[in-house]
């Protein structure tokens, strides 16, 4: 007889959300975590970033008082100060986390596991943190087992603490730089290009493509470039990373653009080129479970190819976002447990925490061109948005992509401030099937920036009113 219904390996956003769906359905759970309940994401990743994104905001937001006709003396930061609440933020979630598997009876087992054959599921057999192994079995298993940061040794591209930072190392730093070269344009590095660079640091932004935000709509991605060279960081975009070098001041690298060598200088180089899953050392391979580029493969239901096998999150492949692998652990859970939901495909948003913020769902322009889509597009641009005037926070615009023989909405994308808190608007509408009909029927606010939402699915029809 199986210890468990459910044995959910790893807690991060996926892992804990699953196991608390999976108890609220009557399953007798267990998660094995080796490090810190809540995972990457609460611990190292998404909440503790934002955490200092935040107090950057602030600060700089500081030197622009005389806008709103306000005055201030003396402004500073204390830089321990500001990574010490960052991980005081972490710890809370993490504590947060803690009570929620107890409310909800969930067993925590705290070690590494790893999966062995089983008759019904695969075994689970966790090397325990207070030292000793522990077996368990379940009527079926899942993989949250997540992502880390991806690095190049190659060319040197490989973090070590001191001059050439990942993620964990760029969220509590002893000191605080004043230079650095970020390789990678996508949301983590472009989060902490805006960070530090709202600090005072001196930034240049490395990508390989001929674009930053690659995956962002081409005029997004423009439109993104110029608000942030406007805040004084720097890009070289097209270039190719041939080596990473340190030194006792600082590190170097070296470059090549449009076939033309060049050298960038700074105290510290952060790596964000991606992330490899965590599919190493758990007993994959012996069990065949089915890879795909380093990911585990899963149907539509999250199931693997092995009986009693779920994988969710990044482990399972992009987009490697917290709130995909929250809606694939619901997802998986509820199908464990007997429900027989038509699948786990839903528009999923993306969103970059810079300032500008950027969010996007769905098809890009550019995207839906390549597919030979008929489409009607339309914009709105904050300048002429009442409450982004009245905030001072003109930069940016919406844009949104009907279907133009059925009218669906297939793709929105913004840049703006706060434009994160607004996308989920458009994922609804998208996840609803929402037509220009529809959206041109709700009643917005006013005065609110999401006005500008509707002003940009009216313009695709030419019945913009304040353009």
């Amino acid at each position: 007889m199986a210890d468990f219904d459910l044995i959910v390996i790893g807690s991060g956003p996926g892992g804990y959300v699953a196991a608390i769906r999976a108890s609220q359905l009557g399953q007798k759970v267990a998660i094995v975590e080796r490090e810190n309940l809540g995972g990457i994401c609460l611990n190292w990743g998404c909440i503790p970033t934002k955490a200092l994104l935040k107090s950057g905001e602030k600060f700089e937001s500081l030197s622009h008082l005389k806008d709103y006709g306000l005055s201030a003396e003396k402004i500073g930061f204390d830089f321990d100060a500001i990574i010490q609440r960052s991980r005081g933020v972490a710890d809370t979630m993490n504590k947060g986390v803690a009570f929620l598997m107890k409310k909800h009876k969930i067993e925590v087992i705290e070690g590494s596991a790893k999966l062995e054959r089983g008759a019904t599921a695969p075994k689970v057999v966790v090397a325990l943190k207070a030292g000793g192994n522990r077996t368990v079995e379940a009527r079926a298993v899942m993989l949250a087992v997540g992502a880390r940061a991806r690095a190049l040794p190659q060319i040197g591209l490989e973090a070590d603490g001191d001059r050439i930072w990942a993620y964990r190392e760029a969220l509590a730093p002893k000191t605080l730089p004043k230079s650095f070269v970020v390789i990678g344009s996508g949301a983590i590095g472009l989060e902490f290009a805006s960070f530090y660079r709202a600090l005072g640091a001196e930034v240049t932004v490395v990508e390989a493509v001929d674009r930053i935000m690659p995956v962002e709509d081409e005029e997004v991605s423009k439109t993104a470039q110029k608000a942030f060279e406007k805040r004084g960081i720097k890009f070289r975009v097209g270039a190719r990373v041939t080596r990473v070098s340190k030194s006792v001041s600082g590190v170097k690298v070296d470059v090549e653009i449009s076939g033309k060598a060049e050298a960038l200088e700074a105290e510290v180089c952060i790596s964000a080129v991606g992330i490899t899953a965590n599919t190493d050392g758990i007993g994959l391979e012996a069990l065949g479970v089915e890879l795909d580029r380093g990911h585990i493969r899963t149907d539509s239901h999250c199931q693997t190819n092995v009986k009693g096998l779920y994988a969710i999150g990044d482990c399972a492949g992009a987009p490697w976002l917290a709130h995909k692998a929250s809606h694939e652990g619901i997802h998986a859970a509820e199908h464990i447990a007997g429900f027989r939901t038509p699948n786990v495909h839903s528009p999923i948003a993306g969103c970059t925490y810079t300032q500008p913020q950027v969010a996007s769902v769905g098809v890009t322009e550019q995207g839906a061109k390549a597919d030979k889509r008929e489409v009607k597009i339309g914009r709105f641009p904050f300048r002429v948005n009442g409450k982004a005037v009245a905030a001072g926070e003109t930069d940016g615009f919406v844009k949104v992509i009907f279907d133009a023989k059925t009218g669906a909405l297939i793709g929105a994308h913004m840049i703006g401030h706060e434009v994160t808190e607004m996308i989920q608007g458009f994922v609804t509408a998208i996840t609803m099937e929402a037509t220009e009909e529809d959206i041109h029927g709700i009643v917005y606010p006013h005065p609110t920036m999401s006005e500008a939402m509707h002003e940009a699915s009216l313009d695709a029809y030419q019945r913009v009113l304040h353009l």
